[in-house]
């Protein structure tokens, strides 16, 4: 758009940036004053060396806070940094497996998984087939159905066992 005058897109508007003619006002101290006039909101901020924020454009009239911007605006970062903080991503751990598994180092994968699905990890089972064990893909069912029993307590099937080409590929949740 051209002559449109630039301004943030992110954020809230200030001060003359609000467009409606009437706007709900709360003041510096949080008291809710009613429905005022922009231009006499614009006063009351100006009077009280503050801006204008708008805080709830959706609303009918919009609602307009008077309040440090700058302030504001450093409260909001910290927010959202804190926020950003706490989140766990998800990652999505892999285990290996052969058909013909011995029972020792399946129970040690199985160890592992349990303790992926504790820290809220996904798991992805893959069973790879080596030369002759395509002709027993059987075998690789009956592992991967082993392991889906096993952990049914505390993990949930996201995607049943496919073929990947010469490997079977089992993706599990924790519950």
């Amino acid at each position: 758009m051209r002559g449109a005058p630039e301004r943030e897109l992110s954020g809230p508007k200030i001060n003359d940036a609000i467009r409606a003619r009437d706007v709900r006002l709360i003041d510096e101290t949080g008291q809710n004053v009613g429905v005022v006039s922009k231009i006499d909101a614009l006063a009351r901020a100006e009077e009280a060396g503050l801006d204008l924020v708008e805080i709830s454009p959706d609303a009918e009239p919009p609602v307009c806070k008077i309040l440090d911007y700058g302030k504001f605006k450093y409260q909001e970062q910290k927010k959202a940094a804190e926020a950003r903080k706490h989140q766990k991503t998800v990652e999505i751990k892999e285990i290996k497996m052969r058909p013909g598994i011995d029972d020792h180092d399946y129970d040690v994968k199985m160890r592992a998984m349990k303790r992926f699905f504790e820290e809220g990890d996904k798991v992805k089972v893959t069973l790879r087939f080596r030369g002759r064990e395509m002709a027993h893909q059987h075998l690789g069912m009956d592992v991967l159905v082993r392991v889906k029993t096993e952990v049914e307590p505390f993990a949930k099937v996201e995607s049943e066992p496919r073929f990947e080409g010469r490997q079977m590929v089992m993706v599990l949740a924790p519950k």
